[in-house]
């Protein structure tokens, strides 16, 4: 099928939004702040295991992920074909007929070796892609290829087989659908005893590894509320992300960069010019990607228990978390014209920081865990304010890492002190957020500055 650029998604949105009663509009509205609230109950918390298939299992898994791959990619067809002919948009329930037909033809009778509620989830998720676009949370939704896309497969509770292990509490016997022996998964940790999970994910990274996400829903108690000494004002820690260091708090202690990339460039280059060597489409070929999948998933998995470890401590030490709300995308635009080497290096570095990484684990470990987190307006001047009398600074280049007050006369770490600065201004935001909240309730877990009608300040 031909993809759609962003001119003509654009041009489909608009209308689509225009229709009426014949399109499932999802206006984006400003949430209000009470519907952000903490609510007590059953969290949803995924699991994640590695397991072993065997052979047959491998083969069958394979083909399941080509059909979920294939299912998407001709629901995604037919929904745009739809709305270009007919200006009709169509939903899950549709497309979902269409499945039916699709199996009923000789040409594509293979997807009935495939369970039909796995084929379902895709389509579900082709659902969801158009869900978020329309809400302007993401882009026009793209069709998967084999190479570019992760290989992965959604069972509900209907697609799987789960028997707990009496023996071994928080284990269980699993069979996947269209399979009789039970997969051999290395229980790494204990699940919730006596919870059927909601729906299993079976991912293949491209390592080759296989591993298993168990979405459970449990009961997470929150962590005692952390105060400033001899106060009832709730603990908050700035948090400055850098690539000097990875991260820079505001009582000045810094989290070093591990610079895993770095660490791995020779090895990374001689398997890349070996890759090179190797005739397209060979086996020997396949090999050597391999090998480098498997050296980038080894650095992937440091830097997540790196991470993990980090912000594990700093939810358990404070209430309140404030980061700057980074656009990391944008901090990663092409590398093009000139000075391209030097932007393709800071691109690389930025990659290699993990900054994502760390900002998904403290959202959702603030929302378990009962802590808030706040993100600052990215244009708030946290780097050329001066801490000490709120005096904004000239601009300084990424190379002056101390700097001097012209007013106060204050030297300042570059670092520290933007992590200070957002410290304070995170907690401006705090408090203005609480005053929203209804009585009773806890603030929300996270606080963003776009969201509450007081901005953060810009100057």
């Amino acid at each position: 099928m031909e993809r759609v650029t962003g001119e003509e998604a654009k041009r489909i949105k608009r209308e689509a939004l225009g229709v009426g009663d014949r399109v499932k509009h999802h206006a984006r509205t400003a949430t209000p702040l009470k519907s952000l609230t903490r609510t007590a109950g059953a969290q949803q918390r995924v699991y994640r295991f590695r397991f072993y298939p065997t052979p047959d299992q491998e083969a069958q898994l394979l083909q399941t992920f080509g059909a979920c791959r294939w299912v998407y990619n001709e629901g995604l067809a037919l929904r745009v074909k739809a709305w270009e002919q007919h200006r009709v948009s169509l939903g899950f329930a549709e497309t979902c007929r269409s499945l039916t037909g699709w199996k009923r033809v000789k040409k594509t009778a293979w997807l009935r070796e495939v369970s039909a509620p796995v084929l379902q989830q895709s389509l579900r998720h082709l659902d969801a892609a158009f869900s978020r676009f329309f809400r302007g949370s993401a882009t026009y939704p793209k069709p998967k290829t084999k190479r570019r896309s992760r290989d992965s497969a959604t069972y509900v509770r209907t697609a799987f087989r789960w028997v707990e292990d009496p023996e071994r509490p928080g284990t269980a016997s699993v069979s996947l659908a269209k399979q009789s022996a039970p997969l051999d998964v290395r229980w790494s940790r204990a699940l919730p005893p006596g919870e059927l999970p909601v729906k299993l994910t079976v991912v293949r990274d491209r390592a080759g590894r296989f591993f298993l996400s168990v979405l459970v829903e449990e009961r997470v108690a929150a962590l005692p509320e952390v105060f400033v000494a001899g106060t009832r004002a709730p603990k908050a820690v700035g948090l400055d992300l850098g690539l000097a260091s990875l991260v820079t708090l505001d009582d000045g202690e810094k989290l070093a960069h591990p610079r895993l990339l770095k660490k791995y460039e020779k090895k990374l280059a001689g398997l890349q010019r070996e890759l090179h060597r190797k005739r397209r489409g060979s086996k020997n070929r396949e090999k050597v990607r391999e090998k480098i999948a498997r050296l980038y998933a080894s650095i992937g998995d440091v830097r997540r228990d790196l991470l993990d470890q980090f912000t594990t401590r700093l939810v358990r030490e404070n209430q309140v978390l404030v980061v700057e709300d980074l656009s990391i995308a944008g901090l990663m635009r092409p590398a093009v014209g000139k000075g391209w080497r030097r932007k393709a290096r800071l691109n690389q570095a930025i990659r290699d920081a993990g900054w994502g990484e760390l900002l998904k684990q403290l959202h959702y470990k603030c929302a378990w865990y009962g802590r808030t987190l706040v993100i600052v307006n990215k244009f708030f001047p946290s780097t050329r304010r001066c801490s000490a009398c709120h005096v904004k600074g000239p601009r300084l280049d990424v190379s002056v890492r101390e700097w001097t007050c012209a007013e106060c006369g204050v030297v300042h770490d570059r670092d520290e002190n933007a992590a200070v600065n957002l410290r304070n201004e995170g907690m401006r935001l705090y408090w203005l957020a609480a005053m929203r909240t209804p009585p009773g309730q806890a603030p929300p877990s996270v606080i963003k500055a776009s969201e509450l009608v007081d901005h953060s300040l810009v100057a």
